[in-house]
């Protein structure tokens, strides 16, 4: 019975990304996640999720998103080793482990998974993100990425984050708006584009270095 279930799991997620190249979700788990988590809690809730191509969020959000979470996220296959290995040795010299996710591995998460920290989790993440790789390739992992990312309570994907905190389409975010709204990313719960002050201009160095 478990190996028919973990069998049946595999499948439908892979039939899942399959649909994904050509169909833009209309959900996600960490979605379902926080409306389930509203109803056991009984607390207010409004999703905001409006997914639009890729050409319609401007380059200089989508560099910030990318120099904030994954900088070598055209040079890997789905994970930085080197990134990891930088991780690993900052958290021996300060006792504290900061996170390595690429932004592959953030978007399996963010449709297939849940927000929980655990060991089964990482586990199914690190199966699933060569498949997302091959099946998704870069620009459409991306494309989804930005739009199902969490900027907020109940605030999913570029569109939203833009519309909410900016009141621009998020063709029109700029260098500096890009950079507060990548800043919130780790912790969208939490974090406020206003408060970003130190962040986001690291985020825009890195930019600059990258080029951009």
């Amino acid at each position: 019975m478990t190996v028919a279930l973990i069998a049946g799991f595999y499948l439908l997620t892979i039939l899942g990304m399959l649909a994904l190249r050509r169909i833009n979700p209309p959900f996600t788990a960490v979605q379902a996640e926080r409306r389930i988590g509203s109803w056991i809690h009984r607390t207010a809730y409004q999703k905001r999720y409006r997914f639009v191509p890729l050409r319609q969020i401007s380059p200089d959000f989508q560099h910030a998103v990318i120099a904030a979470e994954d900088s070598r996220f055209y040079q890997h296959r789905g994970f930085d080793w080197e990134e990891v290995r930088n991780a690993v040795e900052e958290e021996r010299d300060d006792g504290r482990l900061r996170g390595a996710s690429t932004i592959t591995q953030q978007l399996v998460k963010n449709l297939f998974l849940s927000t929980s920290r655990s060991l089964l989790r990482k586990g199914i993440e690190f199966t699933l993100v060569p498949l997302a790789e091959f099946i998704l390739g870069k620009k459409r992992i991306l494309e989804l990425y930005l739009n199902v990312a969490e900027w907020g309570p109940g605030i999913y994907g570029a569109e939203a984050a833009a519309q909410n905190y900016y009141r621009v389409p998020a063709a029109q975010v700029g260098r500096e708006q890009g950079a507060r709204l990548a800043a919130i990313l780790p912790s969208p719960l939490r974090r406020r584009p206003a408060r970003m002050n130190e962040y986001s201009g690291r985020i825009l160095e890195r930019m600059s270095k990258m080029g951009w």
